[in-house]
């Protein structure tokens, strides 16, 4: 907000936006434009839609006058300014009450969970007064989703258009029901409700640009949080934290602004700092200790530390390492698999299981249960010849969710299992989540990522762009989203990142059990 608004920050470059935040954009704009037409065909004369050319001020005016008429339901509406208020901004769906117009935003991620005490309308009635508790739904915490619905009833209120500001609705990437927020629960931490929160935020985000604009004083500083590698600022603020050897280097968010309150505001003063102080440090987003460690470490430009002497990692006379690609919400397209170990008749090295319809599709339930008849049946192999069997992967909490939610969205399908089944095997002491090892016995100054940490053990991937975000690029390729041509040579490189990512866990095991020790510092030698 404040480069935003800095007039001498107007010709610094930028960094170019990041391929995988730009595909989410472009996936997220189809998602509404997919809605908008579905709406469009279903309420006919009662939608009205704002063309998306043409100047903020004509946008405005077109929605202004739209309201003004009546309209029962409008589309990309662009909200007039508040004036001093300084408040600009748009929302995807108006919707007309008895009272006036109520806020909906159409996001492309989940806005519930399995629970209860959702309170939803059909899509097909997407107005508050339809809405019920479902039984079925929790609300999945979006606190930017409540954040913009905030935003939008406080420009509805100032054009004298709203129904109250108690309500704003949320429809999600399943596209079934409206999510209804109540913006004056207390639910917020501290019991303040999404409004409340929302008035401090913004007071906070006009007093920093308005001190830009005026080269006042600055009222924020730089100070590295996770979204900082997705922004077009970081060059600029990364220089700055570099040159000031900012704390924020090797802890982030709440704990750098704990520390500084300590008086702890560089990598040199919180590596100074002897461990047997470190208990003062109360922070909360890594261990008191660690935070010491990883200061020196990074001093000492040293990628990864041991916690223990003797590493121990669980293994099996037969291993699979498991990788599972998704697309967003929409599925699991590809199971991929590392055989090794022991002989026992299966050719051992890379098994792909895959989808290539375009998620959401039945299809996906038949890939993955031929993955799971090959995943048991080599257990079952294993087991018959007395042999101990294992299978990894790197953060389990991706394969646990989309095991489980596969099982359930594909009950009774051929070859599908159970969700108790699945439930049975991801909690015993067959599965092993490396990720969980890597974090246990080692500091890692720089991350915990399996891009990170499998160079550290000599392994590389052949594709020079492979990553989580670009997959969603290539998959979007590999099946022809949004009508585009089928590109088969995506597919092949989708098989080629899995079979690395797998065989990276593979290596990273192997090296953590034959070389790490002898490779890598302990904590004391620092």
């Amino acid at each position: 907000m404040h480069l935003e608004n800095d007039p001498d920050s107007r010709d610094v470059p930028q960094a170019p936006l990041d391929p995988g935040i730009e595909q989410r954009i472009a996936d997220a704009a189809e998602h509404r434009r997919s809605i908008a037409d579905w709406f469009g065909a279903t309420f006919g004369s009662e939608w009205t839609e704002i063309p998306r050319t043409g100047t903020q001020r004509d946008r405005a005016r077109l929605t202004l006058e739209a309201m003004r008429s009546g309209a029962r339901y409008i589309s990309a509406a662009q909200l007039p300014d508040d004036g001093d208020g300084g408040r600009r901004g748009g929302i995807d769906l108006l919707v007309r009450t008895e009272d006036g117009y109520v806020p909906v935003l159409i996001a492309r991620h989940k806005t519930t969970d399995p629970g209860q005490g959702a309170r939803v309308s059909p899509i097909e009635t997407p107005l508050p007064e339809f809405a019920a508790t479902d039984r079925t739904r929790k609300v999945r915490p979006q606190p930017r989703d409540q954040m913009r619905l905030a935003h939008a009833v406080r420009l509805l209120q100032a054009c004298g258009m709203d129904a109250g500001d108690r309500y704003g609705g949320a429809i999600g990437v399943d596209a079934d029901v409206v999510v209804w927020h109540d913006l004056r629960n207390p639910n917020w931490p501290g019991g303040r409700t999404a409004l409340t929160e929302y008035e401090a935020r913004f007071g906070d985000r006009r007093a920093v640009a308005e001190a830009a604009a005026q080269r006042a004083e600055p009222l924020a500083q730089p100070s590295r949080i996770n979204e900082c590698r997705g922004c077009p600022w970081w060059p600029t603020c990364e220089a700055q934290l570099r040159e000031n050897r900012d704390v924020s280097l090797v802890v982030r968010g709440e704990d750098a602004a704990v520390l500084r309150d300590q008086g702890v505001s560089t990598v040199d003063e919180l590596a100074a700092m002897p461990l047997s102080r470190a208990d003062e440090l109360n922070l909360t987003g890594v261990r008191n200790t660690d935070a010491v460690l990883q200061a020196k470490a990074w001093l000492q430009d040293v990628p990864l530390v041991r916690r223990v002497r003797e590493l121990d990692v669980p293994r099996g006379d037969v291993e699979v390492d498991v990788d599972m690609e998704s697309y967003a919400d929409a599925g699991a397209y590809l199971w991929g698999c590392w055989l090794s170990g022991a002989d026992i008749g299966w050719p051992r090295g890379y098994r792909a299981f895959a989808t290539w319809d375009p998620l959401p599709s039945d299809d996906e339930g038949r890939s993955f249960a031929e993955f799971w008849a090959w995943f048991t049946e080599v257990r079952r192999y294993a087991f018959e010849r007395g042999l101990s069997f294992r299978a990894y992967c790197y953060n389990e909490l991706a394969e646990n969710r989309w095991m489980l939610a596969s099982a359930e969205r594909f009950a009774g399908k051929p070859g599908v299992p159970t969700v108790a089944e699945v439930r049975e095997f991801i909690s015993s002491a067959e599965w092993v989540d490396l990720f969980q090892i890597v974090r246990d016995q080692f500091l890692c100054p720089r991350g915990k990522g399996l891009k990170v940490i499998a160079p550290s053990a000599g392994f590389a991937w052949r594709d020079p762009e492979a990553s989580g975000e670009n997959s969603m690029r290539w998959y979007r390729d590999a099946v022809g989203l949004g009508g585009g041509e089928i590109d088969e040579t995506q597919r092949e490189r989708l098989l080629t990142y899995n079979e690395d990512d797998v065989r990276a866990t593979w290596v990273i095991r192997n090296w953590m059990t034959d070389r790490a020790p002898a490779e890598i510092p302990h904590a004391e030698d620092l």
